[in-house]
């Protein structure tokens, strides 16, 4: 990838995600009024995955600090603000962020722009919860993003994620493979745009303004957030309700973890 190391990445996705934000994309969409009476009645119905949270992952969140990261959209953040908690939306995308704005002016709810690997504007130990869903496949090396997570958390607090399953991305995405129902392994992980599109797509992709992703492997989620202190406490595989690819028929697209930071010494639970 030395060719690309002038590339800023961040800046790229950040348009990206801002030009999506204006087509109102499936994840710009802000929650509608009778989603936000719900959450304001104790029902918030917060996404990790396209399904329900786990039961017991995020039940009750009045007066918890929690910081929705990388998850602009209007969608997250107003419910669990609807919901009680004092929340904070941070995203890259300017766009993405006034969706949140737009619903939830009268929710208390605050909104800060950047890059989800440099959370150093807030204070250790600030928050009791980051919710972060499907999105740091925009970052080329997610750790950044855990050992931020569990300095901003207080002991005893929670990092709730979600990721695409690494295999989704092996298969070779040529139209005529799906018509004939073939997945042919082609990427190996963890695949990267930078790294495994041939020259030519990765031109047109550039040029198209579409987001560069990246693959994460099991290693590097998983592993890198127990490597940044992190207790494994709960673990969701979710089937992807509208396919896009031939393999996403047969296992799980979407990962969910709920990672605890250890308590301190007469902590509070969490």
């Amino acid at each position: 990838m030395l060719e690309h190391a002038s590339l800023d990445i961040f800046s790229h996705n950040q348009a990206a995600w801002d030009r999506q934000a204006e087509q109102a994309g499936p994840w710009s969409q802000p929650v509608d009024a009778a989603a936000i009476a719900a959450a304001r009645a104790g029902d918030h119905q917060a996404r990790l995955t396209p399904g329900p949270l786990p039961a017991g992952w995020l039940d009750q969140v009045a007066g918890w600090r929690i910081l929705c990261l990388a998850s602009g959209g209007g969608q997250q953040g107003p419910l669990l603000s609807a919901a009680g908690a004092v929340v904070t939306v941070f995203d890259a995308s300017e766009q993405q962020l006034e969706r949140d704005r737009l619903v939830a002016r009268r929710e208390g709810l605050t909104t800060e722009q950047g890059d989800m690997r440099d959370l150093s504007r807030f204070a250790d130990a600030g928050f009791d919860c980051v919710f972060h869903p499907i999105s740091n496949l925009y970052v080329p090396d997610v750790r950044p993003v855990w050992r931020e997570c569990f300095r901003v958390l207080r002991p005893g607090g929670r990092l709730l994620s979600s990721f695409f399953n690494p295999a989704a991305f092996i298969g070779d995405r040529d139209p005529a493979y799906a018509r004939q129902g073939l997945i042919r392994p082609r990427y190996p992980a963890p695949y990267s745009d930078l790294r495994d599109l041939e020259p030519a797509a990765l031109a047109a992709k550039r040029a198209g303004g579409e987001a560069l992703v990246f693959g994460h492997s099991l290693a590097e989620q998983i592993g890198g957030q127990l490597e940044s202190g992190f207790l494994l406490a709960g673990f969701h595989e979710e089937m992807q309700p509208t396919p896009r690819f031939v393999i996403d028929g047969y296992l799980p697209a979407f990962i969910a973890t709920w990672a605890s930071k250890p308590e301190a010494a007469g902590g509070v639970s969490s």
